[in-house]
């Protein structure tokens, strides 16, 4: 049963850990009470019985890819289930999880309502520019299209700079995944991931954009077969692959001081970024605001630095100072644009979306 207020919980399944966030949400209200990581959905029980938290009434879900026919969040009944069974093979690093979490959840909170909250909804709307890929338009019908994603992550600086958002934004959601998206009045017009959450940027374990005759060459030769290019490209690549050591950005810089590898991959994954950050100002024709997220956007000022620094020629500048304690700005006053450090907060926005469908009658 939905009330004028309930409780919402907001499951993240990542990469790389579970997140979690345990809300009371109303028509004009969305109060944080609990979060952080939990290693399973009967963990995170407890930790809400130890809270003297009730059982939650909704349950959102971040799915980061429902394939083309799943792309506006939704209850999950057993015909979105088996959708997002087909749909696997988009985001295999990340589906799976959170399927076996969905039906972790079912079990753990049998009378709530399950919702799907998906990365590629911000998306949908992008122009054919960026959402057609150069492939033959017959590919197309069948659903090969840039999709986007870290769109919960976008919409959550969307929703913080609220009236301030500007014409022209620009959002590196970097992380153990990365992304780059650029935003125009509100709305995404293009990013940097693909088909999949795979291209774009290099990441923590995933290769990013790469000339594709690489992997033909490797398939050519005998040396790979789907599995092995899939384990290549998500589990064995990007900082982990560069460096030979680690995928943990805070890893590789205690060790870049005396391990080229480690150095070379940090410089590897800025200019990266960088260079996707410049062709987001082209496709906005400009750029009034840059907002770094996520684990290592928020908390690397070193990474940050190395990014602006290559965005020297845009007149883009950082007070060294403000950038090392993440204070607003982290520009200078002559930067071009403002330069922004803001949490992603996904959670809310899941359960904003959640909390929504469960009680439709109550949207102000």
């Amino acid at each position: 049963m939905i009330n004028h207020l309930s409780t919402v919980l907001a499951l993240n399944q990542g990469s790389s850990s579970l997140k979690f966030g345990v809300f009371r949400a109303g028509p004009q209200q969305l109060d944080g009470v609990l979060s952080g990581e939990a290693d399973s959905v009967a963990e995170l029980a407890g930790l809400m019985a130890d809270s003297q938290l009730p059982a939650p009434a909704v349950v959102g879900h971040r799915i980061v890819h429902g394939g083309p026919l799943l792309r506006r969040h939704c209850v999950i009944d057993d015909a979105v289930l088996e959708q997002l069974d087909a749909a696997a093979a988009f985001a295999p690093l990340h589906t799976p999880a959170a399927l076996a979490l969905v039906r972790q959840a079912q079990q753990q909170f049998p009378a709530a309502l399950q919702v799907a909250c998906f990365d590629t909804s911000f998306h949908i709307d992008m122009p054919d520019l960026a959402r057609v890929l150069p492939l033959p338009r017959a590919l197309l019908q069948k659903g090969i299209q840039r999709y986007g994603f870290h769109g919960l992550s976008c919409e959550s600086i969307v929703q913080q700079l609220g009236p301030a958002v500007p014409e022209r934004l620009v959002i590196a959601h970097l992380g153990h995944g990365a992304s780059i998206t650029a935003v125009r009045h509100g709305r995404s017009i293009d990013t940097s991931m693909g088909l999949t959450p795979s291209g774009g940027v290099i990441m923590g374990t995933r290769s990013g954009d790469l000339d594709p005759g690489v992997l033909i060459y490797l398939m050519r030769e005998g040396a790979f077969d789907a599995g092995g290019i899939e384990a290549l490209v998500n589990h064995q690549s990007g900082l982990l692959g560069i460096s030979g050591l680690a995928s943990d950005m805070r890893r590789l810089h205690e060790a870049a001081p005396t391990n080229a590898g480690a150095a070379l991959a940090i410089d590897m994954f800025s200019a990266s970024v960088a260079k996707q950050v410049a062709g987001m100002i082209t496709a906005l024709d400009g750029i009034d605001v840059l907002v770094f997220t996520g684990g290592i956007g928020e908390n690397d000022a070193l990474v940050r630095a190395a990014i602006c620094r290559g965005l020297g020629w845009f007149g883009i500048t950082l007070d060294e100072a403000h950038n090392r304690a993440a204070t607003h700005p982290i520009s200078t006053a002559g930067s071009r644009c403002l330069v922004q450090v803001l949490p992603a907060r996904e959670d809310q926005q899941i359960a904003r979306h959640a909390w929504a469908l469960a009680a439709p009658g109550e949207r102000q």
